[in-house]
């Protein structure tokens, strides 16, 4: 059930990785030349430091996306080939492997996923597969700053970044999305998913999602506002608690510690059945 996997994950403390810059296959440790293009992290770099992770007490990893990305896609945000995995990161086998080694050590692992957009290829998307179509996407228009506490249609049916936004309304590119993430948790044995640019996608398609997943969600509501972040625990398992970061962040930084205890009392007051439905994150998510 969904309280069953919320509670589980609860207890589980998760080490965040960005494949990419976290360790090399052959445990080279020379500097990165240029921070935007890849610098040589994989998936069996990962698998080599499973027991130094779990030394320091983690029980659980959370990857980058591992769909192919467009050029200079390091982060893994930029989806190119949904049908391929990132060849920089490595091969499915070297992918099962991670996932294999982390389970024999009792880890868990969890996959950060995108159903909102694909990479910076305007509005060329021939090398989209299978998104390749303008009937694959919402009409062009940018997400502005405003917008985000005000216009959540915009939210929902313009680009952030100028990143093609995924029609999820098409049934074409829903029943894609729904198949692949299937796909994905059994080809790969998932644990959870940490769900990107959560509130740019329509509610009652995450709902269908988790259903198609069935694993633990985790998303990612990239906002201070208690009551916007609540709407969407109920779509997904949980959401990334993003108030209690800035608070905690700010108060370090020279703002009063007041401002957690009005985070706690908002936390209590807007969140249910439980405020441990949100996850602490030490970091903000790459878009």
């Amino acid at each position: 059930s969904d309280v069953y996997k919320r509670q589980e994950w609860r207890s589980k403390s998760i080490y965040q990785i960005l494949t990419d810059r976290f360790a090399q296959t052959n445990g080279g440790t020379e500097p990165c030349k240029d921070f935007h293009k890849y610098c040589g992290g994989t998936w069996k770099g990962i698998t080599k430091n499973l027991d130094y992770i779990q030394g320091m007490g983690f029980d659980a990893i959370w990857i980058s996306p591992v769909v192919d990305n467009t050029p200079e896609g390091y982060h893994g945000y930029w989806a190119r080939d949904w049908f391929k995995v990132n060849e920089y990161f490595g091969t499915p086998e070297e992918l099962k492997e991670l996932v294999s080694e982390c389970h024999k050590r009792k880890m868990w692992i969890m996959v950060d996923v995108i159903a909102n957009h694909v990479g910076p290829v305007h509005l060329n998307y021939t090398t989209i597969k299978p998104f390749n179509d303008s009937s694959h996407y919402h009409d062009y228009c940018i997400i502005y700053d405003p917008d985000w506490e005000h216009n959540q249609t915009r939210v929902e049916n313009c680009r952030l970044a100028n990143l093609p936004d995924l029609k999820q309304e098409n049934p074409f590119v829903k029943d894609f999305l729904l198949k692949w993430i299937k796909d994905l948790v059994n080809d790969y044995d998932l644990d959870g998913l940490r769900v990107d640019t959560t509130p740019l996608v329509p509610k009652w398609f995450w709902q269908e999602y988790k259903k198609a997943a069935n694993v633990f969600t985790l998303g990612e509501v990239f906002s201070t506002r208690f009551e916007y972040i609540k709407g969407y625990i109920g779509p997904l398992d949980s959401v990334l608690n993003y108030p209690w970061f800035f608070a905690l962040r700010n108060s370090f930084k020279g703002s009063s510690f007041w401002d957690i205890w009005d985070v706690y009392n908002s936390c209590l007051l807007y969140t249910s059945p439980s405020p441990r439905d949100l996850s602490t994150s030490r970091m903000p998510s790459s878009a």
